[in-house]
């Protein structure tokens, strides 16, 4: 694979409004030695597409998983995650918060969206698993880092993480990771990964976070692009929630019913969702006909199939032709559309990754959540990215090998019965089982996309969201939203 400097890993990263799903302006970055938190409610990860759960997927989690979402050198070809094998019995009963590393000192844990003291939910959650890591491992210090979703705050991290000293385990966004392997400013977890966790953790997403054969990250969840309803505007109009085999037409007809003007003049729409570079919650449109973003082999790009033609004008007609969606559809922030959905009710339905339903069960908010509507390739798919926990390259072994105990100890299914509510998407292990209402998405993870995993793909995606924001504007149309792209994408890809 081609060698990126670091020169160019900051560039792109300037480049990338990285979980844009966040709406609300960036936090600060602050830094707290964690102690023991209490946790009442489950967490909402602030955040999206590391593949962090809200948006992300975020990517990433969304997100955790966000995005979603998300969120591989050489990928699986079908790009979809498989069922692992059930671990072996005995697997989850040891305390995999002990760590047999003989280390004693400290190990810095950079978190996306985290607030210090229980501060927003994400810190109430990390608090608490990292103290209960520290209570199994007297003689170990975890500190938790901070940093914010946004360009500030993602640069900062790549300098950390280069700079080799203030960084031991790290949450990133999953397509930024080949980037950082090719500095060697990772380290592979190979030779850490039991036979247990190679039964347990679903084999895709082992082979997702493989580069030149060789696994850099611990998997944590995969955030899915699931369909919100607002179940009291449903009721309102006196419209019945979708099956779960729903198709593109039923949901036109019933995004349709739920447009409408309110008594006081308030305009309700049946549809919308985030469009950004950092998410890919509107996708599963797009992938509804059969189409992928490039082939296979990732040495391809392949949106300006007929396939993705007209999965992009099913998006498009939503506002174009069907007049189911907001005027400012395609430039509205994620802050917005959650606001519109939850306490306005003006928006019936949206589409985002898991990680927003946890608040909004918290809120004793009416809604339910159904797959995304099936395409002409009469398949179900929606999409996604990795949520994943990466550890710093050291020549400290006893420190590196504590390091990959926290980090799997945080991606185990023990950390949620430690932790109450602390997977904010489904778990990328077999072991791993969640809480309503994350547990109605666990049904999509089998079939979802999830976004290509190599050094390219941040600069890729930025090319590509224009063109889509463009054709919803209907300044152009889906075939030149495809079309224009390819030879500068191909181009691309063929310097890999």
């Amino acid at each position: 694979m081609k060698r990126t400097n670091f020169a160019l890993l900051l560039l792109i990263a300037l480049l990338m409004p990285i979980f844009a799903a966040c709406g609300a302006p960036a936090e600060e970055t602050t830094t707290e030695s964690a102690e023991g938190a209490d946790v009442s409610e489950p967490a909402e990860d602030a955040t999206a597409e590391e593949a962090e759960p809200t948006e992300d997927a975020t990517a990433e989690e969304a997100e955790p998983a966000e995005d979603a979402t998300a969120e591989e050198a050489e990928p699986a070809e079908d790009a979809t995650v498989e069922e692992a094998e059930p671990a072996e019995e005995g697997t989850t009963s040891d305390n995999l918060a002990v760590s047999n590393s003989g280390y004693e000192g400290l190990i810095q844990y950079w978190v996306l969206g985290y607030q210090p003291g229980g501060g927003n939910r994400t810190g109430e959650l990390m608090d608490a698993a990292v103290a209960a890591f520290m209570e199994a491992n007297p003689d170990i210090e975890v500190e938790i880092t901070g940093y914010t979703g946004d360009q500030a705050g993602f640069t900062k991290l790549t300098q950390a993480v280069q700079g080799g000293q203030s960084v031991d385990v790290f949450r990133l966004p999953s397509d930024v990771l080949p980037l950082l392997v090719q500095d060697d400013l990772v380290a592979p977890i190979d030779d850490f990964l039991t036979e247990d966790d190679k039964a347990d953790i679903f084999p895709n997403l082992i082979e997702a976070v493989q580069i030149e054969g060789q696994a850099y990250a611990w998997p944590l969840w995969v955030p899915p692009v699931g369909m919100y309803l607002n179940l009291d505007v449903f009721e309102e109009r006196g419209v019945e929630p979708p099956s779960e085999d729903w198709t593109y037409d039923e949901f036109v007809e019933i995004a349709k019913e739920l447009t409408f003007t309110r008594e006081n003049g308030e305009e309700v729409f049946g549809y919308t969702a985030l469009v950004d570079p950092g998410v890919v919650n509107s996708w599963p449109f797009i992938l509804s006909d059969g189409a992928l973003p490039l082939s296979p082999d990732n040495t391809e790009y392949t949106f300006n199939s007929p396939e993705g033609i007209s999965g992009l004008t099913k998006l498009t007609d939503l506002a174009l032709v069907h007049g189911v969606t907001p005027p400012d559809f395609g430039a509205q922030t994620g802050e917005d559309i959650q606001t519109g959905f939850k306490d306005r009710k003006v928006f019936a339905m949206y589409s985002e990754p898991s990680g927003a339903s946890s608040g909004y069960a918290a809120d004793g908010l009416n809604f339910d959540v159904v797959p995304m509507p099936i395409g002409d390739s009469g398949e179900p798919v929606t999409a996604g990215g990795i949520g994943f926990i990466s550890v710093a390259a050291t020549d400290d072994e006893a420190k590196l090998e504590a390091s990959m105990d926290l980090a799997r100890y945080l991606t185990s299914d023990q950390v949620a019965a430690d932790v109450e509510g602390f997977y904010l998407a489904p778990g990328s292990r077999a072991s791993v089982t969640t809480d309503d209402p994350i547990n109605k998405f666990e049904p999509f993870v089998p079939y979802t996309y999830i976004t290509p995993m190599i050094a390219e793909w941040p600069q890729i995606r930025t090319i590509i969201h224009p063109q889509i924001q463009n054709a919803i504007f209907g300044e152009i149309t889906p075939e030149e939203a495809f079309n224009q792209p390819a030879e500068e994408i191909n181009g691309i890809l063929a310097d890999e």
